[in-house]
């Protein structure tokens, strides 16, 4: 692969239930913490919603956005704004034409609080006191528009919306971007603002939500024989891409490399994932055979691992069937645990783990895990980090979404 088409990071962004940057968050995820805490409002008395906790976001926007900016902007898109400027600075704020500068954010479900108070205010209020910013707000390409304007991106702002899968197959199709070279750098991640009584009510509704209300902080955990569903987070992760020339012409720092992108589609079922995994499993030898990466080369795993009794296993199944005994040596990290399940965000945020894991030769840990189910046939980094060691790394960050869509990244040091 030729210096011009390898893509490398150089800049993370994120605001999320840990903390309101990449460095607090990472620091709260190595220290264990969980983002998850009992919501402050009447919605489940109100509302008879059986789940009354979240993974809500540590510091509000309004810390970070002018009062006219959060006016104009769906909290989905003002996450995402956060999490790009911060990338962005992170990056060096390059100096790139601005006809080679792309965006790609991604949301799964969009502007959901600007849908829902718009329509509250039509019966309420009748149609002439609906805002006239609503459509712009509540589209699902509004963060990635918002991140184009306030960049001057313009070789192309896209938003990709597959489900849970949204932010990693965002930070994927930038990379496509520059590979085929359309840009040489691209700001890309995924977003989420859903905590809201009717999403909390519908996911409940599916049976899909943990529903420890008595302690919200354990009730994410993965490949616990106690789990019995995932935890709803907000926030937001990006990440400047951008061509390993262009890097090195202006002398950027480089955390690491997105070596190979894997996408698939199970053709299975709405919600429930394809229970063989065979999606998941094409989506990761993709990725590895895009990469070059062996097998035998990976050292550590991202896996999506939301805390659901049956997705768990499938996607650990999955894991050991590409790569074989050498999932033996891979140290394994589930931070939903941590984050709790940021939907479309959630994807970018875990790339951004992984390029830390890798940068930092530190795998974080997972919570939560108090009897590990005795199916699980990998190595999982239960509550502290793991060092990584020395040499060439190699990490796999899968994430899934409702609908069959399946993304597998394979991040290495550089």
């Amino acid at each position: 692969m030729s210096p011009a088409r390898d893509v490398v990071v150089t800049g993370l962004g994120a605001t999320t239930p840990l903390g309101g940057d990449v460095a607090s968050t990472w620091a709260a995820a190595l220290a264990g913490e969980s983002g998850a805490r009992t919501l402050e409002n009447d919605w489940a008395d109100r509302y008879e919603i059986p789940v009354r906790f979240a993974a809500t976001i540590k510091v509000p926007p309004t810390e970070a956005l002018s009062r006219p900016e959060t006016k104009r902007m769906d909290p989905s898109a003002q996450y995402a704004v956060i999490a790009a400027r911060e990338a962005w600075a992170d990056a060096g704020s390059p100096d790139v034409d601005p006809l080679r500068l792309g965006a790609v954010v991604s949301s799964g479900i969009g502007g959901i609080w600007t849908t829902l108070d718009a329509w509250d205010t039509l019966q309420s209020k009748g149609a002439r006191r609906v805002l006239p910013m609503t459509v712009p707000m509540l589209m699902p390409n509004s963060p990635s528009a918002f991140v184009s304007l306030e960049l001057g991106a313009r070789a192309g702002a896209h938003a990709l919306v597959s489900a849970c899968a949204s932010g990693a197959e965002a930070i994927g199709y930038g990379v496509d971007m520059i590979r085929s070279g359309r840009a040489d750098v691209v700001v890309a991640g995924g977003t989420e603002a859903t905590i809201h009584p009717m999403p909390i009510a519908a996911f409940a509704a599916s049976r899909t939500l943990s529903l420890r209300n008595d302690d919200p902080a354990h009730a994410s955990r993965p490949y616990d024989t106690a789990r019995d569903g995932f935890v709803v987070g907000e926030g937001s992760g990006v990440v400047v891409l951008e061509s390993a020339e262009h890097a090195a012409a202006r002398g950027a720092r480089v955390y690491a490399r997105i070596a190979g992108v894997g996408l698939s589609a199970d053709g299975y079922h709405i919600t429930s994932p394809e229970p063989s995994g065979d999606g998941q499993v094409r989506a990761m030898r993709a990725a590895l055979a895009e990469s070059g990466v062996a097998a035998a080369d990976v050292r550590h795993v991202n896996a999506h691992a939301t805390s659901t009794v049956v997705g768990d296993l499938i996607e650990a199944r999955s894991i050991r069937g590409v790569l074989g005994d050498d999932a033996d040596h891979v140290a394994l990290s589930a931070t939903k645990s941590m984050t709790g399940h940021l939907l479309g965000g959630a994807g970018a945020l875990e790339t951004i783990f992984t390029v830390l894991a890798l940068h930092h030769r530190l795998a974080p840990p997972t919570i939560n895990v108090e009897d590990p189910d005795p199916e699980l046939v990998l190595d999982l980094v239960r509550d502290t980090p793991r060092p990584l060691g020395d040499g060439d790394l190699a990490a796999v960050n899968n994430s899934f979404g409702f609908g069959g869509h399946n993304v597998a990244l394979v991040v290495t040091t550089v």
